[in-house]
């Protein structure tokens, strides 16, 4: 059963907000979770034709499949058009600091944030330190090695142990275990 642009408009008004966060939570960029918010809605207009699904919950389906997908396209082509849009010169919309500062309230982001930090600090020096090099800092694991001053094997032994008990401490996080179900 096709949709067609009002119920499309539907999905919208019912959906935009939980696909911006989705968004938000997987980019940790606003901006980008607007952009891919809109393709996801503009690829469901335009795709409507393809629409099978039935029941209450088939629309929000729909929509989340879409919006999987622009994620998985976002992320291999990422580098790539960036550097196109700049050799064009193309600026694409930006948004408000009030658009910004909504879209990371909604998602969450600031209270994840703090959660992470905290978990981080609970970690101990040794893998807290791993993980900010190899994560955030984004080193190779040689680099973390360097840094640190042990083995790459010890490096990738650190941030392996570490993100796993990261991940164990955060599981029951109220925002993360809603991004799970």
């Amino acid at each position: 059963m096709a949709l067609d642009r009002q119920e499309i408009d539907h999905l919208y008004r019912r959906h935009a907000r939980d696909v911006t966060v989705f968004f938000a939570r997987r980019t940790r960029d606003s901006e980008m979770a607007f952009d891919l918010t809109a393709e996801t809605f503009a690829a469901a207009l335009a795709d409507r034709e393809q629409f099978r699904g039935a029941g209450p919950d088939a629309g929000k389906a729909w929509i989340f499949g879409i919006a999987h997908n622009q994620l998985s396209a976002y992320r291999r082509r990422g580098a790539i058009e960036r550097r196109a849009l700049g050799r064009l010169h193309v600026e694409p919309r930006a948004l408000t600091d009030g658009e910004i500062e909504r879209i990371e309230e909604l998602a969450g982001l600031n209270d994840l944030a703090e959660a992470v930090s905290g978990q981080l600090a609970r970690l101990g020096p040794h893998y807290a330190d791993a993980l900010r090099l190899r994560v955030v800092e984004e080193l190779s694991y040689q680099e973390v090695a360097a840094t640190l001053g042990v083995s790459g094997t010890s490096a990738r032994a650190r941030v392996s142990r570490g993100l796993r008990s990261l991940a164990a401490a955060l599981r029951d996080h109220p925002l993360l275990a809603e991004d799970l179900r």
